[in-house]
């Protein structure tokens, strides 16, 4: 039930713990996604009359967890979207990845370019002439790491500075550090579930109405349990 998964709600926001695999929003599979869901769930259990509204405020690839934020009136949605636009929502990344990165903390500031056709993004020299490199767009995230598990599995915790497709999955591919289970990046095998352990813990950003800041965290027992640490 999507009761469960429920981690923030107020008049005007309603923020989603994502499970692996689930869609954030309608696409040409025609899946079921949450902002479907959550329009039925509202409607139900708020007794509403007519439609109910469900703004998208920012996405999640279908296999990775975490927090998506989604907006419960139109004003709230448009307040939203300018924050984001404005780089005012930040968003904090945990990933799993096999390959220790060489510098425990960093920052990687990299051109991506978006082969829509492949849904595939690569980090390209800008500087090499040509369609890629005249395509590319900037993409900058820093990282630490968090902690090491029995596995040798190591957990790092990645910030966002910028909002490129497949940013985070490129670019720790890029330094040899592809995600677990992400076989399009260079992962050595999936995760059984088809996942990728990648996962939205974290957002922070200004209320659209009351201006407070809201810091909504997003718990990941899976990771919890691989590293020995509260997430």
């Amino acid at each position: 039930m999507i009761d469960d998964q429920i981690i923030y709600e107020d008049n005007h926001l309603i923020a989603i713990n994502k499970l692996p695999g689930q869609l954030v929003q309608g696409d040409k599979t025609g899946d079921a996604c949450l902002a479907d869901e959550i329009k039925q769930y509202i409607k139900i259990r708020d007794n509403k009359p007519g439609n109910v509204f469900c703004g998208v405020i920012h996405r999640l690839d279908r296999p990775v967890s975490g927090v998506v934020l989604f907006a419960k009136t139109s004003k709230a949605l448009s307040r939203m979207n300018e924050l984001v636009k404005s780089r005012n929502f930040q968003k904090t990344y945990w990933a799993v990845v096999g390959n220790r990165p060489e510098h425990e903390a960093d920052t990687l500031k990299d051109w991506i370019f978006r082969d829509e056709k492949n849904n595939k993004s690569y980090v390209v020299d800008h500087n090499a002439g040509g369609y890629r490199s005249a395509n590319a767009k900037v993409a900058e995230l820093d990282y630490r790491l968090v902690a090491v598990s029995t596995g040798g599995y190591n957990l790092l915790e990645v910030n966002l500075h910028t909002g490129r497709h497949h940013q985070i999955r490129c670019q720790l591919a890029n330094i040899g550090c592809p995600i677990k289970g992400d076989l399009k990046y260079g992962a050595p095998r999936s995760n059984p579930d088809g996942s990728i352990s990648l996962h939205a813990r974290r957002v922070v950003f200004e209320h659209p109405v009351s201006h407070l800041t809201i810091d909504i965290v997003a718990p990941n027992p899976v990771f919890e349990s691989m590293f020995a640490i509260k997430c």
